[in-house]
């Protein structure tokens, strides 16, 4: 076709991208947008928020590697449902490219975007790029949906060749690239209604921060298994947020994986890549729900678990949002999550499991703080990790399995390394109470100079007593469950 125009989402690299690509091969000239969709950022709940600046900086490295290429970036912010068609129409190109966004409101905000370009006769092609498979490529073998990860994932790796992974290059069709009189620079942060965060203190933004990120986690992702439970060492590779915002290639992380963790020249198996690619298909596990059962994004992956009875107590919860539960592995976990916009993994689990089956409180209260509040936050991940946590989801943790926090922390933070990092007030506790300080002789704490109730709070719950309340609740509903079940049997 004579022009075309494509429209960054969470796709923002000028590289192995496979709708840019196939833009650039049915069309003589490419126009490039993003927009900063009002229609979101109007409802964001503060004007300090780290992934907006995140996705600033990005586009504006995305912006000059455009131009490097002969290209350039229209950058508008506005609604993009309205902006697309339009700016299609006055560009008079025959056909819009994007890459396929999974989540319902983003499908249903595309669904509408299709047809204002078809009743003006201009096309719209989703493709596949942000995952390796999609929708109902991986199926059960009676042609059904996955509701087991590790069923999902041995399909998964079952069906995978050497084309799934190869990379979509862009350069050798960056003739095709379009300048245009229309590509303004991008508008200013405080242009926005947005203001600088500490963002950069704690990440680089951007393909050339994803590439930096990646680089030194090849070298580490050996001891990954082992390291990735600890959240005071460098175990994880911190790639979530660029895996959101598409900063860099899941084909190019998920070859690295697979070719270390399956090299057949390799004399020991490599079980850090491999758990490594394990998290990556989880990802995609989780996209699959999310678009075969997009009730689960408001409600309950297993329905009778909606009719849970959560006390929903909220001061209990503010006290979790600002880290005064006093238990330290979790208020800890909560100042990382409030100072940085980050939570490690395994945190993230036990203060899921804290809040839904200690404190009593609706997972989707968790859920929608997450979502404030992370970085890297992702609907279809933040969504199955809370229901795992909360016992509701699919292939969730058994609702008897409630995690206890005191031994959570002696089991993942034994120095109270990272505990002490965060609740600085605690940095005297002898390692023995660092868990529970509330167990410190209080001659003891006079002599450290910390007053438990006065300096760090005393815990705001028993875990013992809310354990029994969480199981009473759950049997409830599996109570009722049984007995209609049969009832109608």
């Amino acid at each position: 076709m004579q022009s075309s125009l494509f429209w960054f989402r969470r796709d923002l690299r000028s590289h192995d991208n496979v709708g840019l690509r196939r833009a650039l091969m049915e069309s003589k000239k490419v126009y490039a947008v993003f927009v900063f969709d009002r229609d979101i950022l109007d409802k964001l709940p503060s004007k300090q928020d780290r992934r907006v600046e995140f996705i600033w900086e990005s586009v504006v490295e995305l912006k000059a590697a455009l131009q490097a290429m002969g290209g350039d970036l229209i950058v508008r912010q506005a609604s993009a449902e309205a902006e697309i068609p339009a700016l299609a129409r006055r560009l008079r190109v025959h056909a819009v490219f994007t890459n396929q966004d999974y989540e319902p409101d983003a499908v249903a905000r595309d669904d509408r975007v299709y047809e204002q370009l078809r009743q003006n006769g201009i096309e719209f092609y989703r493709c596949k790029d942000t995952v390796i498979f999609e929708k109902s490529e991986v199926l059960t073998q009676s042609g059904g949906t996955f509701s087991v990860f590790t069923p999902y994932k041995n399909a998964w790796l079952k069906r995978l060749t050497h084309e799934n992974l190869a990379e979509h290059e862009i350069a050798p069709l960056s003739a095709n690239f379009a300048k245009s009189d229309n590509a303004d620079s991008v508008p200013s942060l405080e242009l926005m209604g947005f203001e600088r965060t500490n963002l950069r203190t704690f990440i680089k933004a951007g393909m050339s921060g994803a590439a930096e990120l990646f680089e030194d986690f090849q070298q580490r992702m050996a001891d990954y298994k082992e390291a990735r439970d600890i959240p005071s060492v460098k175990g994880v590779s911190y790639l979530s947020v660029h895996n959101r915002f598409g900063t860099i290639s899941i084909r190019q992380l998920a070859r690295v994986a697979y070719k270390a963790a399956y090299a057949e020249t390799q004399k020991q198996k490599n079980v850090g890549a491999e758990t490594w690619l394990a998290e990556l298909i989880w990802r995609e596990f989780y996209f699959q729900i999310i678009w075969h059962k997009p009730h689960a994004a408001i409600s309950a992956y297993k329905p009778e678990y909606d009719a849970l009875e959560w006390e929903n107590d909220d001061a209990l919860f503010a006290a979790w949002c600002e880290a005064r539960t006093g238990y330290p592995i979790i208020d800890a976990a909560m100042q990382q999550l409030n100072q940085t916009g980050y939570m490690h993994n395994r945190l993230r689990m036990i203060v899921a499991s804290f809040l839904t089956k200690d404190l009593l409180i609706d997972w989707r209260r968790g859920e929608q703080y997450f979502a404030d509040q992370l970085n890297d936050f992702d609907l279809s991940a933040n969504n199955g990790g809370w229901q795992w946590a909360a016992s509701t989801g699919c292939d969730a943790q058994p609702y008897f399995r409630i995690f206890n926090p005191i031994t959570q922390s002696e089991r993942f933070d034994p120095a109270g390394k990272f505990i002490r990092k965060y609740l600085p007030a605690l940095k005297h506790i002898p390692d023995k109470f660092i868990h529970a300080p509330w167990l410190t002789p209080p001659l003891e704490q006079q002599a450290i100079g910390i007053i438990i109730g006065r300096d760090y709070p005393r815990p705001v719950v028993d875990h013992a007593t809310q354990r029994d309340k969480a199981l009473a609740m759950y049997k409830t509903v599996r109570s009722h469950k049984m007995n209609i079940e049969n009832l109608q049997g």
